[in-house]
Order: C-alpha cells, then structure tokens, then sequence
C-alpha cells in the first residue's frame, strides 16, 4: 500500500527504460506494484529488487499509475489489448515513455476513463542506476490533455527530470531530432574510432573520449545561449 499521496506504480517493459523509470519513482516515495518480465529480468531485478514480476493486466488491475516503456510498434497494440479484455480503470493514470507518440497512442485507455500522460526523459538509458544520476541533469519532453498536464509535468519532476512541454503535434519532429541527436553522434564516434584503429590507435574510443565530450558540450553550450552571442575561437 503506497503512502498517503503516494501513488502504487505498475511497470510494464522491463527493458532498459521502466526499471529505472520505476527506481526513479519509488525513490520519491511511490510504491512499485510490479514489473513485467522483459529482455533480461536480471537487470530489471538489480534495478527493482523485490518487484513481484506479473503480467501486464495484473499490473494493471493493481496499480493507480501504469508506466509502458516498450517498443515503439509494441505500444499501440499494447494499449488496446489491455482495453480489450477490460484492463483500464476510471481516473488511472496511464503514461508512456515514447518519444514518437503523445497521448493519442493511449485512445483506448483514456475511451475507458483512464487519464493519459507522455512523458519522455531525454536520455540514453543503459539499463543500470547509473541512469538515475542521468535523469537528475536532464529534460523530458511531456505531452498531456492540459486538465492533466500538471500531473504530467509533476510526475517528470518526480523522476529528476526538467519537464518540457511538446504539442500533440509535434511529437514526430520531437522525435525526429530526439534519434538524430542519438543515432549520429552514435556513428560519428563510431566512423572516427574506426579510423583511429585502422591505423594501429589503441583503445580509440578511450583516445577520442575526452575530445568527443569537450566538443559536444561545446555545441551544446553554443546552442542553449539565449542571447545568440558568437562563439568564441
């Protein structure tokens, strides 16, 4: 039973994203209901230890905030088959963590009384409660209807997170910069140390490390000034 003002919290996905979005959670106080069995329940149980490991429906009948952390072309089908053997309650909160997808992807959810919430942290997840440090510098992008929208945005604070809001419509170019940012600084580091290998470089990722860190944060900073001022040389 979770403490008054407490909320009893369901993770369905047990990938590198839910665990820790529960660790997150439970650490501020909510109760973690269970977790669904995943890729590597190991991993999820060192993030969650002692989390009963239950099927989706179950999780949903026990908790008042269900989190979905799955595959992107899991979730909508995800959503209505919970909605179809009955799953969803009235005044449950539902929240996904999708970059792609606001809230609509949760139709069947909210059609039977549930409350819908996107909340996205802008972080690569390993998997491990390195992550939970990560979540205390970030920002997450959080798309609600704007009745719940504080909840949404309440429920990001919880996790660490700075909370952003991003329209319905926006989500796809959210998104779209979201896998951008990840997938080319992915193969940039991974073009660059290949270079540096074939030319008999050891440990090339270790000699880069500090030239990729230092760069990227200076992008970064040049970026996220306010007043456009010029980078210096």
């Amino acid at each position: 039973m979770a403490a008054p003002g407490r909320l009893g919290v369901g993770i369905i996905g047990a990938g590198r994203v839910g665990p820790v979005i529960g660790a997150a959670l439970a650490g501020v106080g909510h109760a973690i209901t269970g977790v669904t069995s995943g890729s590597d329940d190991d991993r999820a149980a060192a993030v969650l230890p002692g989390v009963p490991v239950l099927d989706a429906v179950e999780i949903v009948r026990r908790s008042e905030l269900v989190v979905i952390a799955v595959p992107h072309a899991e979730l909508p089908g995800l959503v209505q088959g919970i909605a179809d053997v009955g799953g969803w309650q009235v005044g449950q909160l539902v929240l996904h963590t999708d970059p792609a997808y606001g809230t609509d992807v949760l139709g069947p959810a909210a059609e039977r009384g549930a409350i819908p919430l996107a909340v996205h942290p802008a972080i690569t997840f390993n998997g491990t409660s390195v992550d939970l440090r990560q979540l205390q510098a970030s920002f997450a992008g959080v798309t609600a209807p704007a009745a719940v929208l504080p909840i949404a945005q309440a429920l990001a604070v919880e996790m660490g997170c700075e909370p952003v809001i991003i329209a319905e419509h926006d989500r796809a170019a959210y998104a779209e910069a979201i896998a951008t940012a990840s997938e080319f600084s992915r193969s940039i580091v991974q073009q660059a140390t290949g270079l540096l290998r074939g030319i008999g470089v050891d440990n090339p990722g270790g000699y880069l490390s500090a030239l990729v860190s230092s760069a990227v944060e200076r992008a970064l900073r040049d970026e996220s000034d306010p007043l456009g001022t010029p980078p210096e040389l």
